[in-house]
């Protein structure tokens, strides 16, 4: 059921909330136990949230558009009074003083939680492995990954153990698992969805987006989570814009036969999503002029990323000290409290990037390393703009491959770091993409969000 489904479902009286919620809570105790995709389930909240819905209804109020929509929420974005672990240890015991905004406009909307989902820990990862509470499986083949980092939020969505799910999205942390997972994925453009209490991996590219079973559902809770927070100031009003649509881009440097040897791959890539891809083109092309751009910078992006990000994430695991909340080690001095806590609190993924950005930030490397990244991340987001001159939507993969098997990568950092080539670009641009269950994805310019749904349901309904 589709959440416009339901919605006409309960103002029909088709259907109740409780009826709804207790379908996925049998499906979550059914399945959870194999696939891991959530870490805790709020069973008693939904249920009660259920029952307040229904008495509602049948006082005579006519239900909104999330009444009663059962959705997994990642484990990084924060509800009053349950734990946020982000999936490490070092967070395993903090319980949230306060709902991220986005939460509070959802329970304003009358959605219901059914549980926090697991993710790669602090969303550091691409494949959900890297969690202290173990590795997610995708539901549609469960050797096989689920993506990540928001992997838990796309398999809930996938594996039908949720209606819909919220994730976050810092390099493609929701369009790869989606397209993992056979879902559909939006990262909203930087700033049209406040990341107030979004526990913070890299803030300058850090944003939160639904995960959803279609353009339509993704869009729906868009709507409801958008729009300008006092309490973040980098989030803003989305501009009204005109939907004109006329012309799709192709960037050669994605699909040409060394693109992705460009990117630092040394793989082309693969025939099945390049076959995907050729399919939709050949689709669009019936109601849209195709054409071809150049994004020559964007072979720089990983690069870019991998320096900007763990410099941002050193500054932001700096809070993670032990000694203000989450879990501490005692020692005998400050320092050793400090080493014990971090040491054994938090995994080796994101250790490795803590050292990278530290190292990057240091004296003598900071102008040779971060200041010429954000240098490159200008021209990578000047030629996102230069490009949207041209055509109104860019079309490009979501990730090289489909979804590897679990072990696959996990001890090949760089191999892993991969998984994202196709995604990060948007993330430094600041642009918003889509990306749909096929593993196509779709980029707009800065707060036209519209333009994606628009291509998006041609693509899915035609």
């Amino acid at each position: 059921m589709t959440i416009k489904a339901l919605h006409e479902a309960l103002k029909n009286k088709k259907v109740s909330a409780r009826e709804v919620v207790i379908s996925y809570l049998d499906k979550i105790k059914e399945k959870n136990g194999e696939l891991n995709v959530y870490l805790e389930v709020f069973e008693n909240d939904a249920l009660k949230q259920a029952k307040e819905i229904d008495e509602r209804i049948a006082s005579g109020e006519t239900p909104g558009e999330l009444w009663g929509v059962p959705l997994a929420i990642k484990d990084n974005i924060l509800i009053r009074g349950k734990i946020a672990s982000a999936a490490s240890k070092i967070l395993g015991n903090y319980v949230a003083s306060y709902d991220a905004c986005v939460v509070e406009k959802l329970k304003k909307a009358g959605a219901i939680f059914l549980g926090r989902t697991n993710m790669d820990e602090f969303a550091m990862g691409s494949s959900t492995e890297n969690s202290a509470y173990g590795p997610t499986k995708n539901p549609r083949e469960a050797s096989r990954v689920p993506g990540g980092s928001s992997g838990g939020s796309a398999a809930a969505v996938a594996g039908g153990l949720a209606m819909a799910a919220l994730g976050s999205d810092t390099g493609g942390s929701i369009r790869q698992p989606a397209a993992f997972c056979g879902v559909v994925g939006l990262k909203p453009t930087y700033g049209a969805v406040s990341r107030y209490g979004l526990i913070a991996m890299a803030s300058s590219l850090d944003q939160i987006g639904p995960i959803a079973q279609t353009v339509e559902d993704a869009e729906i809770l868009f709507k409801a989570i958008r729009g300008k927070d006092e309490m973040d100031s980098t989030s803003l009003e989305i501009r009204n814009s005109k939907l004109e649509i006329k012309k799709i881009g192709i960037p050669k440097e994605y699909f040409s036969a060394g693109g992705v040897s460009a990117f630092g791959g040394g793989d082309s890539l693969d025939p099945q999503i390049q076959k995907t891809i050729d399919e939709i083109v050949k689709k669009l092309s019936q109601n849209y002029e195709i054409r071809e751009i150049s994004l020559p910078h964007t072979k720089y992006a990983l690069a870019c990323y991998y320096v900007i990000m763990p410099a941002e994430v050193s500054s932001n695991m700096a809070r993670y000290d032990g000694i203000r909340y989450g879990v501490r080690q005692d020692a005998e001095n400050l320092a050793e409290t400090y080493k014990k806590s971090r040491g054994s609190g938090i995994g080796l993924e994101v250790r490795r990037r803590i050292l990278l950005g530290t190292y990057v930030l240091s004296a003598g490397y900071y102008d040779a390393y971060y200041a010429r990244a954000q240098k490159v991340r200008c021209l990578i987001a000047e030629e996102f703009k230069s490009a949207f001159e041209e055509v109104d939507v860019i079309l490009a993969p979501t990730a090289p491959t489909p979804p590897f098997k679990i072990g696959e990568k996990i001890n090949d950092p760089l191999t892993m770091y991969l998984s994202d080539i196709y995604t990060i670009p948007a993330n430094l641009a600041g642009v918003p993409a889509l990306t749909l269950p096929s593993g196509a994805q779709l980029v707009a310019p800065h707060f036209e969000e519209k333009k994606l749904f628009e291509v998006g349901k041609f693509i899915e309904h035609g």
